[in-house]
């Protein structure tokens, strides 16, 4: 039954694996450039598991250590998952002792699958969720050890290399206005971090921004609802 529905999850993962593999070989060797070693990248993909963050996190674990930031810069650019976590709460139901690992594994792509796709026929529900979580899980670790590995071996210059992720959510952003007709969201996210980078300073507005977007997203929920509708 498990084997089963390893199978009939594992399609599904097949373009994370893909969008993974240059995510996290690039995540390696950037850990590879500052001076960290096959262990570390590990474990960071291991127990922090966000991508984003990780890539926001070489910059942290060189800098002059300062945990009430790191908090709240964590909190606020995780944010999302509060939204993920709630919208999973039926699916999710009754999951047993997988439940806790589907919790923790619930990344963007993760959600996107398990959010939008109902399992095939004959196939337990909580079983599928649980191998998609995990298949996306291993294909991070992996590419990301991978990445750190390779960096052992081929040398290029990296410089802009940590530019992946931005041009990541660039692209995400362009394809999100093609799809939709009316773009309030995406002005909200677009307008608000260059308010608090002229008031607060590049070294200082990733947080105001951060609340900016999520007050005037709430305020104006009922509004935004309506034009996604």
């Amino acid at each position: 039954m498990k084997l089963k529905s390893l199978k009939a999850a594992f399609p599904y993962t097949i373009p994370i694996m893909a969008g993974y593999m240059f995510l996290g070989i690039a995540y390696g060797f950037l850990m590879k450039t500052k001076g960290f070693g096959l262990g570390m990248t590990v474990f960071t993909s291991i127990v922090v598991f966000a991508g984003s963050m990780q890539y926001v996190g070489l910059t942290l674990l060189t800098a002059a250590f300062n945990p009430v930031y790191t908090l709240f810069l964590t909190l606020m650019i995780n944010a999302r998952h509060l939204f993920y976590g709630i919208s999973m709460l039926k699916k999710y139901q009754g999951s047993g002792k997988l439940k806790n690992f589907l919790i923790f594994g619930l990344v963007d792509e993760t959600f996107s699958i398990n959010c939008s796709t109902q399992p095939p026929a004959g196939i337990d529900k909580t079983k599928f969720y649980f191998f998609v979580t995990l298949l996306n899980y291993i294909y991070w670790v992996s590419w990301s050890a991978a990445g750190n590995i390779l960096g052992n071996f081929i040398t290029f210059n990296t410089k802009g290399l940590d530019f992946v992720l931005t041009a990541l959510f660039v692209v995400i952003f362009i394809n999100q206005w093609k799809e939709r007709k009316k773009h309030s969201a995406a002005l909200i996210g677009l307008i608000s971090p260059i308010i608090c980078l002229l008031i607060f300073g590049q070294d200082r507005f990733i947080i105001p921004s951060m609340l900016l977007i999520i007050t005037v997203l709430i305020v104006f929920r009922s509004r935004i609802d309506k034009e996604a509708e």
